[in-house]
């Protein structure tokens, strides 16, 4: 376990900068293509459950990554799709299709701050967020459960669209994951909370294998769990299309 000297640089004895810190966990290795089986449940601040399953379907193509979600029931949600890939440059597009309108609407910038499916994520969440569309600072350490991590502090910069004013992330910089993840908006308001509650080394990937995300306002949330995870199983990239989206 890295240990970190208590001087007034945070970062002091671990020679790594915010934006290294930022690129790292962006390049964290996730496999040449991965598929998952995995529940979502909605939970009101009273207690009230509604749940979700889907699969996911992603791919990396030379450090450019596209992923598909297919929601598998209940019935009102079921042959809903997802589809985001990543066409460089920080350049991300999304479509979701609604097979009740047997239509795919494309996310636009303006609407990325919207909830995804009705969920405590927002559309923005649902992509990697570009290193150099921002400025990355360290601003601290402190232990969650029994790993270290370094708080990442990360603003946008000013042509970045972004939903958020500051998004805080607690970083295991000996996996490059985030376990904890606080995203502000303006007069610096926390908005919502996201927490890894569960991980595992599966494959040699550290897969996040339950996580939650929190309204900090209505006490709302989402948890997401991992029912089976898989890697390098030589998915076709046909899969990560307009057309196999609208396929199902």
């Amino acid at each position: 376990m890295a240990s970190f000297a208590a001087e007034s640089d945070p970062a002091a004895g671990f020679e790594l900068s915010g934006r290294e810190l930022a690129q790292r966990v962006y390049d964290r290795p996730a496999g040449e293509d991965m598929t998952s089986h995995a529940v979502m449940e909605l939970i009101s601040a009273k207690g009230s459950v509604r749940k979700r399953e889907f699969r996911v379907y992603g791919i990396d193509q030379q450090g450019r990554r596209s992923q598909l979600i297919r929601f598998t029931s209940p019935a009102d949600i079921s042959g809903t799709g997802f589809l985001v890939f990543e066409k460089g440059q920080g350049d991300t597009e999304q479509f979701l299709y609604l097979p009740a309108l047997r239509r795919t609407r494309r996310i636009v910038s303006s609407q990325k701050g919207h909830s995804f499916v009705n969920s405590d994520f927002s559309y923005e969440d649902m992509e990697r967020r570009p290193v150099d569309g921002w400025s990355h600072k360290i601003v601290g350490s402190e232990k969650i459960g029994p790993m270290e991590t370094l708080v990442l502090e990360s603003r946008p910069k000013d042509d970045t669209s972004s939903s958020y004013a500051r998004v805080k992330s607690w970083v295991a910089p000996e996996i490059d994951m985030p376990l904890r993840v606080e995203y502000y908006q303006r007069n610096d308001r926390l908005v919502k909370t996201y927490r890894v509650l569960s991980l595992e080394n599966i494959q040699g990937y550290w897969t996040e294998t339950k996580v939650v995300m929190e309204d900090a306002e209505s006490g709302h949330r989402t948890i997401i769990t991992n029912l089976e995870t898989s890697y390098d199983t030589g998915l076709s990239d046909d899969i990560f299309t307009q057309r196999y989206l609208e396929s199902q």
